[in-house]
């Protein structure tokens, strides 16, 4: 499976806000949040969900992952999305084991795993 998503019974907004917090704890920061129906909509397209993108990233295991294999620096920051599913908001991300998996690196899968495994534990926190 390529992705984890999961839905919650929080507003978009307090999905964000806890998130962010919950990402904090495990010391990753917000870099940028991007607006994708703001960014659409200031372009003139006619788009009205709700979708929003965090790149989010652990200065320390995005130095240690890039010192063992500068390649993944092609899927850093992580990203995880919040987005609105037919009135129900929704939180997920692509797998960094999956990303990782591209590069077929053994010590890399298992720093990808941990870090999967990290962000999911935020994201199931926001349920």
């Amino acid at each position: 499976m390529f992705d984890y998503t999961v839905s919650t019974n929080k507003n978009m907004d307090e999905a964000i806000q806890s998130l962010e917090e919950y990402l904090k704890e495990e010391k990753f920061g917000v870099l940028w949040r991007f607006d994708i129906k703001e960014k659409l909509q200031e372009k003139g397209l006619d788009f009205h969900k709700e979708f929003k993108v965090l790149e989010v990233c652990n200065p320390q295991e995005a130095q240690r992952v890039l010192n063992e294999n500068e390649m993944a620096g092609y899927f850093l920051p992580c990203k995880i999305v919040v987005y609105d599913d037919h009135g129900k908001v929704k939180i997920g991300m692509p797998k960094p084991t999956a990303l990782i998996s591209l590069l077929n690196d053994v010590k890399l899968k298992q720093f990808a795993k941990d870090i999967e495994n990290r962000l999911i534990g935020c994201i199931d926190k926001c349920i």
